[in-house]
């Protein structure tokens, strides 16, 4: 089973910023087990909708040549818990796009409150380097599709994105 911690966006702008949302729910396995209870979203688990809001973004930037993997949480913070409810908004942001990695700032609001920050470092890194391939091309492009990111995704002079054809 794989796990996905967002499950749209509302926002995508190629190699700048993305909005997902990840609505919490108690029907979530994990909000059983955390914290018995008292439900709420651990958040090691927002850290990872953050990676993923913000590492689509940095890896349709680089047009998904090489493998873009979350290699350093360079600073989180969190204000307060996501419960059973809350949809939270990942707001990612890249501040530095390089051929070796990238930088990325993303936030997590829930309503008009700011939950949580972060700054993420992605490695970028060519096929066969030790990192295992979690998708093949048309997996990752249905997900994407469900995720509705060619319905909102625009470029940097704000034409819609083309879905590629792999």
């Amino acid at each position: 089973m794989r796990w996905f911690w967002i499950d749209r966006f509302d926002e995508f702008v190629r190699g700048r910023h993305a909005t997902a949302v990840k609505n919490v729910s108690l029907a979530e396995e994990h909000m059983h087990d955390h914290f018995p209870g008292a439900a709420l979203m651990p958040n090691s688990l927002i850290v990872e909708g953050m990676a993923q809001t913000a590492g689509l973004l940095v890896a349709d930037a680089i047009e998904f040549n090489r493998r873009v993997v979350l290699a350093k949480v360079a600073q989180a913070e969190f204000h307060f818990d996501a419960v059973p409810g809350d949809s939270i908004r990942f707001r990612a942001e890249v501040l530095d796009l390089k051929p070796a990695g990238s930088l990325t700032k993303v936030t997590s609001t829930v309503g008009e409150r700011v939950q949580g920050n972060a700054e993420l470092f992605f490695a970028h890194l060519e096929p066969g380097e030790g990192v295992p391939k979690l998708f093949e091309p048309h997996e990752l492009l249905r997900w994407l599709d469900q995720m509705h990111i060619y319905d909102v995704g625009r470029d940097e002079a704000g034409n819609p994105l083309v879905r590629p054809e792999w």
